[in-house]
């Protein structure tokens, strides 16, 4: 059964002019490294980890708060390069809430064209 689904848009030269400060409160060390590993695209990793974010604090019906922090939600890259979400904290307490317990499936798409990047989430249960 699907809980949830969540969609994002981001304007990639956002990320331009933050610091490296800003970025390592939003971003994990391992995002960071990812996009500094593409230098030319750094700028477009950064959007779509962004868009990932949002795109899932959608889909659960929630946002970045008290109990919801920017680290709670991350992107990492399974053994074949497709992207998928690391949930802790807030957000993982958030998501079992939503699923009753039920173990979940979560399925993450990113894409950028030109000067945008989005991201789609699924979250489903998983019959067992």
């Amino acid at each position: 059964m699907i809980l949830g689904i969540g969609i994002d848009l981001v304007e990639c030269n956002r990320f331009l002019d933050w610091s490296a400060f800003k970025k390592q409160r939003i971003f994990t060390k391992k995002e960071l490294e990812y996009a500094d590993s593409d230098n030319a695209n750094a700028e477009k990793h950064l959007a779509n980890f962004w868009a990932a974010r949002e795109a899932f604090l959608k889909a659960i019906g929630t946002g970045f708060g008290e109990s919801i922090s920017f680290l709670d939600v991350s992107v990492i890259h399974n053994d074949s390069g497709s992207p998928e979400l690391l949930i802790a904290g807030g957000a993982k307490a958030a998501l079992k809430e939503l699923a009753a317990g039920a173990e979940t499936k979560i399925h993450v798409s990113l894409t950028d064209q030109s000067d945008y990047c989005a991201a789609m989430i699924v979250i489903e249960t998983i019959d067992k």
